[in-house]
């Protein structure tokens, strides 16, 4: 049997069903939210499939019949009819920049020309969103019918200048012209669904449009976008046969919105194209503004890795006040992994990185920005001396690593007197590369700082900071042996390092290093 092709960017529903493309179907979820609403947003980060889903949205709504035929939405209980047609006028922002307002109002203007000549109505005037009040009624009263808008990416011309407030303001306030014309004409309207990556809420650009279902952190709906891994097996197990499904799961699975987990699509087509595991998915883009905005208020990856949040953080974006875990959940590098609701605190998460290939990628970015243009070089100097059991080795290269931080992290704070401060960055140094690091790894006598695992051996990391009067302080090798925190991984029958480590806060690098190495614990090498 020949495998059916990958669908690797394509975003157009037709192409997909005529080309001889794996699809996995999506229609279940068209079904239901046309059933149940009129009005709906939904986030999901970049490359996950919501463009591919609007034009599936279309297709159906256009009568396409003929490119459904085997999928849920032809079957009785979808409740479909494909006999009633509904113009569909679609707003796609997904491609081109916007660098000036004029950039924004042409796209429009052009957009609310080609539908004036499409359906024949007469010229409207004015801003793009006063033409769309008027043009709406002309079009639906000239085809006698209600009107689908589906609007793609409705948020890039802001998300593209954030880095600008004061054009971010003017693309917002356009946007907020445009959208707001479509709540009034809700009589002419059968459907409207706009897709985004972030949810700009206290902007003003969703109060013209209150009558919208955000069905982003609803759990019926957190496989709309991205394949479950029963997709994976279903719809292309012939390609995953000879890979262990859960490395793979590990690498790419793992984004959640309170439901099922799901793959990216970007990364997962291209991991069964390539068979090789790389981020993907990571290297299309990460926006230099993250960067950025994570400098005005550096927190090193290991404290988003269990962030606990709740809903008005997931679910607003404001562009004048950014809060950098809201940025990471909306661009796909944290994830929900765990929730929990009651009536007095309502919806809370626990965020985390959905997968090896986020952690590692976003780990190495900011282990990148602290340690400069070496990062590549280190990172394979630690994975050699990890493999070499190269005790000495990795004492020098921390300590370069620290002496390598800039001042300028210093000097707004006093993170360098703190013992997470220290942990954290050794977490970011380690999660580069792809180990399984454990922070604060719980055993039954209490909490072993940090933990790697690697495939040749297990490190365990005590941390100590001298007071500010260098006054003594515990010796962390000796609370390392005293609370046996090794023996929560003696069946494991890998060789155990034990490291202690005393850092000073005005020189703000390691002033001891201490080891008890394997042979040391009568296990050998």
């Amino acid at each position: 049997m020949v495998s059916q092709k990958l669908p690797i960017g394509i975003q157009s529903f037709e192409k997909i069903r005529t080309g001889g493309y794996a699809y996995v179907d999506k229609t279940p979820f068209i079904s239901d939210i046309v059933r149940n609403g009129s009005y709906y947003f939904l986030s999901r980060p970049r490359r996950f499939g919501k463009s591919l889903f609007i034009d599936t949205i279309d297709c159906a709504f256009s009568g396409k019949v003929e490119l459904f035929s085997g999928l849920y939405l032809t079957t009785p209980e979808s409740g479909w009819d494909f006999e009633k047609v509904y113009p569909v006028l679609r707003v796609d922002f997904a491609g081109g920049t916007f660098r000036i307002e004029q950039d924004l109002i042409g796209r429009l203007d052009r957009i609310l020309d080609q539908w004036e000549e499409q359906y024949q109505t007469e010229k409207t005037h004015g801003s793009p969103g006063e033409r769309l009040f008027y043009l709406i009624p002309n079009i639906a009263s000239k085809t006698k019918s209600p009107i689908v808008i589906l609007i793609d990416e409705y948020d890039k011309p802001i998300l593209d200048n954030l880095e600008d407030p004061s054009l971010s303001a003017k693309m917002r306030d356009i946007l907020k012209d445009f959208y707001g014309a479509i709540k009034p004409l809700d009589l002419h309207l059968r459907f409207v669904f706009l897709t985004g990556v972030s949810k700009f809420v206290k902007t003003g650009i969703f109060s013209g449009l209150n009558n919208l279902k955000d069905i982003t952190i609803d759990t019926r709906y957190s496989s709309i976008c991205g394949y479950t891994g029963q997709d994976l097996i279903n719809v292309f197990g012939d390609r995953i046969s000879g890979y262990d499904i859960h490395d793979i799961s590990r690498w790419y699975n793992g984004y959640s919105w309170t439901g099922e987990s799901v793959y990216n699509p970007f990364d997962i087509l291209l991991f069964l194209d390539q068979g090789i595991f790389r981020p993907y998915w990571f290297e299309t883009g990460t926006p230099s503004f993250l960067i950025k905005i994570w400098k005005t208020d550096p927190r090193l990856p290991a404290d988003y890795d269990g962030l606990i949040t709740g809903e008005e953080i997931l679910g607003s974006f404001d562009p004048e006040h950014i809060r950098m875990e809201t940025l990471l959940f909306q661009s796909g590098y944290l994830t929900i992994k765990e929730w929990s609701a009651d009536l007095v605190r309502g919806l809370r998460c626990v965020l985390g990185f959905p997968n090896i290939e986020v952690r590692t990628s976003l780990n190495t970015l900011f282990s990148e920005a602290l340690s400069g243009r070496n990062a590549p070089e280190n990172r394979d100097r630690l994975y050699a001396l990890l493999d070499a059991g190269d005790i000495s080795g990795l004492h020098t290269l921390f300590h370069a690593f620290f002496a390598s931080i800039p001042h300028d992290w210093y000097r707004k704070n006093h993170i360098s007197r703190f013992e997470g401060y220290y942990a954290s960055v050794i977490y970011t140094y380690f999660a580069s590369l792809g180990y399984e690091v454990i922070p604060e790894d719980t055993t039954n006598l209490g909490q072993i700082d940090l933990t790697i695992k690697t495939n040749k051996a297990i490190w365990l990391f005590e941390f100590k900071v001298l007071g500010s009067n260098r006054e003594k302080i515990e010796n962390p090798l000796e609370q390392l042996r005293k609370k046996g925190y090794a023996e929560k991984y003696r069946k494991d029958i890998l060789p155990i390092y034990e490291i202690g480590i005393v850092f000073d806060p005005e020189s703000r690098n390691i002033v001891r290093w201490e080891v008890q190495e394997p042979e040391k614990l009568g296990m050998g090498e």
